[in-house]
């Protein structure tokens, strides 16, 4: 299969400037509002709670906010990506275009992943100023952080599509994925929760993919590792089916 790079590329640039040049409501707010959570719960609750599995509360938090931040970013840039061009008619100039799939998945979804990575990084820089942390397996936090943006951003593209206004961008990432990462452990373990609401919880799917980036960090889970993987894996798998369905039949693109 020839993939047009030129193609793919462009769409890659376009999307990645575009963050950049609303830098402030891109990059800056989200950090700003972690750089809150670490001063509320890491300093206030942190000094109630000594630790959590031999890890410091401080320290406990950075991955689930770090998650927070992922789900929500690489939603949020891939939905209002693909959702533009639909706003604006813009998308029958890309579907006329010498690209296929492949270069609109590189160029969207690969922004979207892209820009979440930057605010990645800068939370983990960012949170220094605040606590101490270590990550346990480095090499492994960086492939699942991959699989996560990769993921989420692939289930933005398919929310874009999905939305026919304004208005449905903000309702999953805002009712759904926001209140699901609150309540996946990202400020406790699942041991500090009595029965139902432990049994509860593990119905979230986000509990797994939670605990599978703090292993990654502190070498300590709720769960196995390789069942976070394969939760991982297997959302992502679902969404480029459902991406390959919607370019085959037109759907929400042609319309």
């Amino acid at each position: 299969m020839n993939v047009n790079l030129r193609g793919a590329y462009a769409i890659f640039k376009n999307e990645l400037m575009r963050a950049f040049r609303t830098a402030f409501g891109s990059i800056l707010a989200p950090v700003l509002t972690t750089s809150l959570y670490f001063i509320v719960f890491g300093s206030a609750i942190g000094g109630s709670i000594q630790s959590i599995d031999g890890v410091s509360y401080g320290a406990f938090i950075v991955p689930g906010l770090l998650m927070l931040t992922l789900l929500s970013e690489s939603t949020s840039n891939a939905s209002f990506g693909i959702y533009m061009p639909r706003f604006t008619g813009a998308i029958y100039e890309l579907l006329s275009a010498p690209v296929g799939v492949a270069e609109t998945l590189i160029g969207f979804v690969g922004a979207a992943a892209a820009k979440s990575l930057i605010l990645a990084s800068i939370i983990l820089l960012t949170a220094t100023l605040f606590v101490d942390y270590s990550i346990a397996h480095p090499f492994f936090a960086l492939l699942y952080v991959l699989l996560i943006s990769a993921a989420f951003s692939l289930f933005g593209f398919i929310l874009g599509i999905w939305a026919d206004g304004f208005e449905k961008l903000q309702v999953v990432p805002l009712l759904i994925l926001t209140p699901l990462t609150f309540l996946g452990g990202t400020f406790y373990s699942l041991d500090m929760l009595g029965e139902p609401w432990r049994t509860v919880a593990m119905v979230n799917p986000i509990v797994y993919l939670v605990n599978g980036l703090r292993w990654t960090f502190t070498g300590t889970s709720d769960f196995p590792i390789a069942l976070s993987l394969g939760a991982t894996l297997a959302f992502l798998v679902v969404c480029v089916t459902a991406i390959a369905v919607i370019f085959r039949t037109g759907w929400r693109l042609r319309d």
